[in-house]
């Protein structure tokens, strides 16, 4: 099985039609290099916490471009294709030459799959029967809610009527998975029932519930603070309940939330509630502080203890997600009752260096990844999501175990 990409480039909120209300990157500034694990030692950034971080391609890529680039992936490819991905930091939709790239894409005879769009881009209702004879054979499609001039006030949508009959026209014929950022008081409640009947109705497979984030604790690392101003921000636990009471009255949908959480799994974290596979970790022999988010802290610590080690060796930060932690974040941590070996994620954007001047201890990255959030589960099924957590926290016990105290 060999999946391909096709990066058709793009800029968020220049190449989609304008920014969303909510959109992650409104007001981003030109922040300094965060720092992050392809960093080399010696200098604190590059170009994935630098420019990849805020998705800052210059404009799309021409369609000639894209050709060369996909035309070189094939040329290295061995074994047959079985799926092609249109994705970039622009919306597909947008695309000025989508059309052009689809019937180029279409004509290899391989199922094709959009990674994103928000189908502002799409005017026209017949572009889904266009889509569907040139072998598109599934998408990711936000939609935010189904009532029009929600999405129209919200994600500045100039055609929200046939952009969602293009959603409701390709839920007929393949398969579509449905995004919606879920803001209090504006589309959550009655207005969220309303989307997901909808949605349920016209043959979606699935949605992914997404939280709003207003602040830096909940990621916001552009400096771009808050997005809109005023806005109430559901808690963790809050909107985990949103996602189980949503999934448990719409079961002809595969649902979940981000950060928290799948109900088809019980994940992230699913592992803790497995004896059997919780007996195959590792023992905890050693000690060292490990750092993530305040989301992340309280699983990890259950499922270390039920591995013999000492809960209070994992110590959250103000951030919730770990994987969105900065240098800024190490600076507000008491120190004084951290271990000799601090274990920081594998994805934090902090530099090593720079972590072990700021904590006065050695620093240790972990694994890229011990669960799976909402979002990546979707696509996944329970024994790839218990096989994942069982790798990292295997890892992430060797590492203690290696370095700890």
């Amino acid at each position: 099985m060999v999946h391909l990409t096709v990066d058709i480039g793009g800029k968020p909120g220049v190449n989609c039609r304008g920014f969303c209300a909510y959109c992650y990157f409104k007001h981003a500034k030109d922040v300094p290099p965060f720092g992050c694990r392809y960093c080399l030692p010696f200098k604190k950034g590059c170009d994935y916490c630098t420019r990849g971080v805020k998705e800052e391609y210059a404009d799309f890529y021409s369609l000639k471009e894209v050709a060369d680039n996909f035309l070189a992936d094939l040329q290295s490819v061995t074994g047959d294709i079985t799926r092609i991905t249109i994705s970039g930091g622009g919306d597909p939709s947008c695309y000025p030459e989508f059309k052009n790239l689809m019937e180029i894409l279409g004509s290899l005879g391989v199922p094709l799959h959009i990674g994103y769009t928000s189908g502002k881009g799409f005017d026209d209702v017949e572009i889904a029967d266009f889509l569907i004879q040139n072998n598109l054979s599934e998408i990711s499609f936000t939609v935010f809610a189904s009532d029009p001039e929600l999405r129209r006030k919200y994600m500045h949508d100039p055609t929200p009527e046939a952009s969602l009959a293009v959603l409701e026209r390709l839920a007929a014929k393949i398969d579509v998975y449905a995004a919606c950022v879920i803001i209090p008081g504006v589309n959550d409640g009655d207005v969220l029932e309303e989307t997901l009947s909808w949605l349920e109705k016209i043959g979606v497979k699935g949605v992914i519930l997404m939280r709003f984030g207003n602040s830096g604790e909940q990621g916001l690392i552009l400096a771009n603070t808050p997005i809109i101003e005023g806005q109430r921000m559901h808690e963790p636990e809050e909107f985990r309940a949103l996602v189980a009471e949503a999934a448990a009255r719409h079961p002809n949908l595969r649902m979940s939330g981000t950060p928290l959480y799948d109900p088809l799994f019980d994940s992230p974290f699913a592992v803790r509630k497995d004896k059997e596979l919780l007996s195959h970790l590792p023992r905890v022999t050693k000690k060292a502080s490990v750092i993530t988010g305040s989301v992340a802290a309280p699983y990890i610590a259950e499922i270390l203890e039920k591995c013999g080690g000492d809960p209070s060796m994992v110590v959250p930060v103000k951030k919730e997600i770990a994987c969105l932690i900065t240098i800024d974040d190490l600076k507000d941590l008491d120190t004084s009752n951290l271990s000799d070996i601090v274990i920081i994620p594998g994805r934090a954007f902090v530099h090593d260096a720079e972590a072990e001047s700021v904590l006065g201890r050695q620093v240790v990255r972990g694994p890229e990844m011990l669960t799976a959030d909402g979002e990546t589960s979707m696509g996944m099924d329970e024994a790839g999501v218990l096989t994942m957590e069982m790798n990292g926290f295997s890892a992430l016990i060797q590492l203690i175990n290696m370095y700890g105290a």
